[in-house]
Formats: C-alpha cells, structure tokens, sequence
C-alpha cells in the first residue's frame, strides 16, 4: 500500500462503540478495532493536485478477519445524498487484496444487491444505493475507492434500522434484519461480469488517476451516465 508521497498517515479507526448500532448482536463483547480508513491519499503532491481539482478522493481501507457474535465484519453502511442534479453521488470500490462482500439495498428498498468481489475487481455503487462491505473471508481485506468530495456520508437510516436489509452470517448465510417492514429476495452479482459488461472505470484506479480524467467525470455528474450506471446492477 502507499500514501501521501509513499507514506500512510495514520488511519482513521472504527472502533466495535461506534459499530453497535449497526450490529446484528450489539451487546457483542468484542473491543478491538474493526476497520482503519487512509483518507484522501495520492503518491505524490501532483496526484493529489489533480484529483482535489475534479473534486476527487482516493481512499484505503482495511478490515481484518473478524466475527462480532456469528456476524462477519463489516463496515458501517451509507447513502449518498444528491448532487446538484437531483441524482445521487456514485462510487467506485477496487479490491487490492483478499475478497469482499458489497452488500448495496436502493433507498426505496424494492432491490438488495450482494456484489461478490475479489482482488482486481471493481465495484460501482449506483446513484440511490446504500452500501455495506463484508469481509467474508478469514483473511485481510484491502480495497480502495474513488468518490467525489463534494458530500459526507449518511449512515444515519443504517444507525436506525440496526444495519442493513441481511446480515452476513459467519456460516456464510444472510439473513433477513427484522427491523425491515419489507425485504426483496436477495439478488447476487459477480464482480467480474460487471466490469466486463459495463464501460466505467475499464482500468485499475490509481492508473486513471491523472491520465483518464474524462472516465472519472460520472462521480460528480452522474446524470451525464445514467444508462451505465443503471446497467452497473443489471442481471
């Protein structure tokens, strides 16, 4: 991994306090870090130039193996909130290491996705998708991701209904949050097909950083991408 001129700085850190209310179990007696996020990262100061000037961010974040009470680590949960369009925020996730497990839910809960990615592979989180990413593996997971700077997450309506539409179990079964009025049945994806299939992010993403600016456009101006981004979840 790599940093600001070849350093990491130091992470920022989610602790199990600030995961409870996402939790499937949680009173789970686990105390140590769950997850560490290298925020706004770029190998040089020219890197970091170009992407603050498209209103871009590069991130890291690393989870290890874990199980919370028979549920496998995950991170937070979030929306996006809309950009000036109307249209909400897109992302974009890269797997560098291990394997992941995105779980995204549309904000009018007709459509639940669980994306299955692994090293090499790259996710797009469509605009109006909440996204959770498991590490279902007992194994280190690393992944980056694109994003526009111009929003803060909103974790507020996964703190409310106590994480996601479907837990990740350590079995390796979902199962449903009981706090949800109303699930659809849970459709799976593979990661792989979706790069294949979709004409975003064709290349790893620190290669586009500084040399394909024109491909990156679509995370501040989604409505300019609508068909791609409506085919980045298709069967």
């Amino acid at each position: 991994m790599f940093g600001w001129e070849g350093r990491l700085p130091k992470p920022s850190v989610r602790t199990t306090g600030e995961m409870r209310t996402v939790l499937k179990e949680p009173e789970c007696p686990f105390h140590e870090p769950l997850y560490f996020m290298y925020r706004d990262l770029a190998r040089s100061q020219k890197d970091h130039q170009w992407l603050r000037s498209r209103k871009l961010r590069y991130d890291l974040t690393v989870i290890p193996p874990a199980v919370l009470c028979g549920e496998k680590v995950k991170t937070k949960g979030h929306y996006h909130p809309a950009n000036p369009s109307g249209m909400g925020y897109p992302e974009v996730y890269e797997v560098l290491e291990g394997s992941a497990h995105y779980l995204l839910q549309s904000r009018d809960l007709s459509d639940v996705v669980l994306i299955k990615a692994n090293a090499g592979d790259r996710v797009i989180i469509p605009p109006s998708y909440g996204h959770v990413t498991i590490n279902p593996k007992n194994s280190r997971l690393s992944m980056a991701n694109l994003v526009s700077t111009a929003f803060s997450s909103d974790y507020g309506e996964y703190e409310t209904m106590q994480g996601a539409a479907y837990y990740e179990l350590a079995d390796g079964n979902l199962v449903k949050n009981p706090r949800y009025s109303r699930i659809p049945p849970l459709r799976m994806l593979d990661a792989g097909k979706m790069a294949r299939r979709g004409p975003l992010c064709p290349a790893p993403l620190y290669s586009m950083v500084g040399s394909y600016g024109e491909g990156l456009v679509f995370l501040n101006r989604p409505e300019e991408y609508t068909r791609e981004l409506e085919a980045a979840l298709e069967d």
